[in-house]
């Protein structure tokens, strides 16, 4: 694993917080933001009432929803826009009301204008989802100049 400099520990940080700052649907589920670096990003999410499904658990869209979040943050920490070509995930255990999940994207290719990454979600340290998202490189930039 590579050392990230200063500067491109800002400049992860500072994309990561433009993406978060328009990103009104995961705030209001109550995503938090936990870190960021380039190529990764960590967030957190407690399951609420309104995200229990059926069987009592974790509603499967409400666990997506985060890892595509996460794997959003991470694929854009480079001040590179990318947009999800094709994402898949697998439940590997339950989550119920009142759970802490953490959700971690770490990436594990980035060729020509497409990255890979994969996102495992964990309740206290026990993987409950695999994600895997597909990334395609857009034209412009995340943010406009970094503040100063």
């Amino acid at each position: 694993m590579t050392i990230p400099s200063a500067d491109e520990l800002a400049l992860a940080r500072a994309s990561a917080h433009a993406l978060w700052d328009r990103d009104l649907a995961s705030r209001a589920l109550g995503i938090t933001l936990e870190e960021v670096r380039p190529g990764y990003a960590r967030t957190a999410m407690t399951i609420v009432d309104t995200m229990v499904n059926g069987h009592a658990t974790a509603h499967g869209g409400m666990l997506f929803t985060l890892a595509d979040s996460t794997f959003a943050l991470a694929c854009n920490s480079r001040n590179v826009p990318n947009v999800a070509l094709q994402c898949s995930i697998s439940f590997v255990g339950a989550v119920r009301l009142g759970d802490r999940v953490v959700a971690e994207a770490q990436e594990c290719s980035l060729k020509g204008r497409t990255g890979v990454y994969d996102v495992s979600l964990a309740r206290d340290g026990e993987t409950v989802a695999l994600f895997r998202g597909v990334c395609y490189r857009v034209s412009g930039t995340v943010i406009g100049e970094l503040p100063e």
